[in-house]
């Protein structure tokens, strides 16, 4: 269902964030994530007037991360800035989240490591949509929706051994354990309760 129709009002800022993912010949894949701010107007900067077309920021993060959704290399990249070079001198910080696994506390160690002066704001705030996001990208390709682990073996053989549901169960309110889509989709994990094993599908 779409948004209502809104009041009579004019666009005074747009901010887009596009992310993308590539599988790379290695076996690795690239995460891109890349923000962008821009205001229909010449805005006055302390550095001086952006005219009308150009951005205020264009940020860009890119991660590296192999089949576990470890992180094996990051690179930052400010391509407009308000304060031009000064905010590019924070890009290398990015490097600190080369060790990190998108799975495991990603989002509290992340901002440990780039929250304040350490990293730019806006690039830190990009750390947040990596872990969902890289799920989505890699579901059904590289990770089993029956089991949230990586393909590693035939897919029913993954789905019979299982014994904790799949990575998406439990974490939104139409994938709630006790609502309708797991009562239909995902029969076996229906009203199961987080923290409970299952040896065995429900018969």
């Amino acid at each position: 269902m779409p948004l209502s129709s809104p009041a009579s009002r004019q666009l005074r800022h747009r901010r887009a964030i596009r992310l993308e993912a590539f599988e790379r010949d290695d076996g690795l894949w690239d995460i891109e994530v890349c923000l962008t701010d821009e205001k229909p107007r010449d805005v006055p900067l302390a550095t001086g007037v952006r005219p009308n077309g150009l951005p205020i920021h264009e940020l860009c993060l890119r991660i590296t991360i192999d089949r576990e959704l470890a992180i094996v290399n990051a690179e930052a990249s400010s391509v407009w800035a308000p304060y031009g070079r000064l905010c590019a001198k924070s890009n290398s910080a990015y490097r600190k989240l080369i060790g990190l696994n998108l799975l495991r506390s990603f989002r509290r160690e992340a901002n440990d490591a780039l929250r304040g002066v350490a990293g730019c704001t806006h690039i830190t705030e990009l750390c947040v949509v990596l872990p969902t996001t890289t799920i989505q990208v890699l579901a059904g390709d590289v990770w089993s929706t029956e089991t949230g682990s990586p393909f590693s073996r035939a897919d029913d053989e993954a789905g019979a051994d299982a014994k904790q549901p799949p990575f998406q169960l439990g974490r939104c309110h139409a994938l709630r354990f006790d609502g309708p889509a797991v009562e239909e989709h995902y029969p076996r994990w229906f009203n199961h309760v987080p923290g409970e094993r299952r040896n065995r599908p429900d018969k």
